[in-house]
């Protein structure tokens, strides 16, 4: 892990998952997946967007910062299918889907409204999005598939 992202993981844990410098107040959370090829748990920080009426579902956008490879963290979220999410204090399970086409454009136009430095990222990151969904407990009229955070690829 870099010391980068050690820091960030610190001191989001330290402030109910706020985080200052560069990042303060944007939305920030903390995704634990499971290396494919380690086996190994990670845990990356990433911006986020909130789903428009479902507060269960997140959007997070695999962007490397505009470098012109997939984060490892995409991979293995995709590969798997599931993770967790750490949301201020809270921790719970995601299902991942991909999104696509114009559900895809439209919430990266979103993200890239309120924080212009995507809209500067190539087209082509623009094209790998992911989603994540909240896993919760069955329950009546809410079988555990039903949840999903939505992840950008």
């Amino acid at each position: 892990m870099s010391e980068w992202n050690a820091s960030t993981i610190a001191e989001f844990r330290a402030n109910e998952g706020r985080i200052g410098g560069y990042f303060e107040g944007a939305p920030v959370v903390l995704l634990h997946h499971r290396g494919r090829k380690s086996g190994l748990e990670r845990v990356t920080p990433v911006m986020y967007l909130g789903h428009e009426t479902d507060p269960d579902i997140i959007y997070v956008f695999a962007t490397k910062s505009g470098a012109p490879t997939n984060p490892d963290w995409y991979y293995n979220l995709s590969a798997a299918g599931d993770g967790s999410v750490e949301r201020g204090t809270e921790t719970y399970k995601v299902t991942v889907r991909e999104l696509k086409g114009a559900e895809r454009d439209r919430i990266y136009a979103e993200q890239a409204r309120r924080y212009p430095g995507y809209a500067e990222y190539p087209a082509e990151l623009r094209s790998k999005t992911t989603g994540h969904e909240r896993s919760r407990p069955p329950s009546a009229g809410s079988p555990i598939e039903n949840k999903t955070t939505e992840e950008y690829g």
